[in-house]
């Protein structure tokens, strides 16, 4: 297998500069980011599946998608909207999926409230079996989850679970900042993804 592109799945409001997705996607060479919405269709999960989508489909070779938070959730929804035998599954070699939100936290501000994303069209959650490696990187005090359900969801999609311990919604204002798990997270879904995948 060629060596894979990172494709950086950024959440709800973007990646600060000082987000450890930022800073990864800085210093990996070939790593590309999906591009934000328009201000007007950032909620909308269609736009971010479609996002999404687009950017896998321009890169040539294997992709590792590397998601945060609100980014976890479009990356499983643009998932379940591929049919299968769908060119771009056999493009994702596997993905980090770290803190998803859960609906039935209240989020602190200045998050929008979950009945916001849900009449969006972000939930159900689809928990359908993931057809490549993935981890979900999950933290014991998120401010946006609880740990349980997320716990639930790697269940659902075939995940790694990897408990973070207290990592806050592993952002800026948690300390994030550089993730230092981050590289061996990626390393391992990196030597996973040529024998898991292969014919």
């Amino acid at each position: 297998m060629s060596t894979p592109t990172y494709v950086v799945v950024p959440g709800l409001r973007g990646s600060a500069p000082s987000h450890w997705q930022e800073l990864f996607a800085a210093r990996t060479e070939g790593a590309v980011t999906v591009p934000f919405p328009e201000e007007s269709l950032r909620h909308s999960i269609e736009e971010r599946t479609r996002l999404l989508g687009e950017t896998v489909a321009a890169i040539e070779g294997p992709v590792i998608l590397v998601a945060h938070s609100a980014g976890v959730l479009a990356t499983v929804h643009w998932i379940r909207s591929l049919a299968d035998g769908a060119p771009a599954l056999d493009k994702v070699v596997g993905a980090l999926l770290a803190t998803p939100p859960d609906f039935g936290v209240d989020w602190p501000e200045p998050h929008p409230r979950p009945a916001e994303l849900s009449a969006a069209g972000w939930e159900p959650i689809p928990r359908r079996r993931l057809p490549f490696p993935s981890i979900v990187a999950a933290s014991r005090n998120d401010p946006l989850a609880r740990y349980r359900t997320t716990a639930g969801l790697a269940e659902a999609w075939g995940s790694r679970l990897v408990d973070l311990g207290d990592a806050g919604h592993l952002n800026p204002a948690s300390g994030y900042g550089e993730w230092p798990l981050l590289d061996e997270l990626l390393a391992e879904l990196a030597v996973r993804a040529p024998s898991e995948t292969a014919p």
